[in-house]
């Protein structure tokens, strides 16, 4: 929350006018579908790899200045933490004994995103359609107990959001809408302890959300 707090400053500053005429503020829900390939490498001769999907049902907060009659930028960020499943499996690993036996260990990992936000334009093709594109970031934060003895660090991850949605508008200045968007983040490698990595790539998703907010 306080990353958005100081999000939300930044923008009134570099964006607000004397009356804070055309600021939107709101709240949304949002159910997604995401999906991603995942490489563990163990001494650069054992990999093994994975293909994984989640859905992510969340919350988020939103700040907009509209810019005329077309153009409207925002901020969106979820305040809680996406959590995927704790994956759990029984692996064979060679390095586990000094002379080179075969070992078999369990490994745990689970993954949490925190602190997602998103900074978008929406392009209003007219009263009520609009586009949109924007960048998003988020940190990833790895939890893991993993019988090798690894243990890996966070990372941060970029993407970038294009969508499409629909407005309505009412008298008293509250609005609502229904928007669905698509997602793509850059891949990340993590190193870990010792000589061992993950690498994650073809990490997108695919959303719907509803939002209701209020025109200042």
């Amino acid at each position: 929350m306080k990353k958005f707090l100081i999000l939300i400053t930044t923008f009134l500053f570099a964006f607000s006018n004397a009356n804070a005429i055309g600021v939107n503020v709101g709240i949304s829900g949002q159910l997604g579908v995401f999906e991603a390939s995942a490489t563990e490498t163990e001494d650069t001769n054992d990999r093994a790899s994975k293909d994984a999907m989640a859905v992510f049902g969340y919350g988020s907060i939103f700040l907009e200045k509209t810019l005329g009659q077309y153009l409207t930028i925002g901020i969106d960020y979820v305040p809680s933490a996406l959590e995927s499943e704790t994956n759990e499996k029984l692996k064979t690993d060679l390095l586990a004994t000094a002379d080179g036996a075969a070992s078999n260990v369990t490994q745990k990992v689970q993954v949490d995103f925190e602190d997602l936000t998103t900074f978008y334009v929406n392009l209003n093709l007219n009263e009520n359609f609009y586009l949109k594109a924007g960048i998003a970031k988020v940190d990833v934060i790895t939890n893991e107990t993993l019988g090798t003895g690894s243990t890996y660090g966070n990372a941060d991850l970029d993407g970038t959001v294009f969508g499409a949605g629909y407005n309505k508008n009412f008298d008293n200045g509250l609005f609502v809408r229904a928007e669905g968007t698509y997602q793509q983040f850059d891949g990340v490698t993590i190193n870990g302890s010792g000589d061992t990595s993950v690498s994650a790539d073809d990490i997108n998703g695919a959303s719907a959300k509803i939002s209701i907010g209020k025109s200042f």
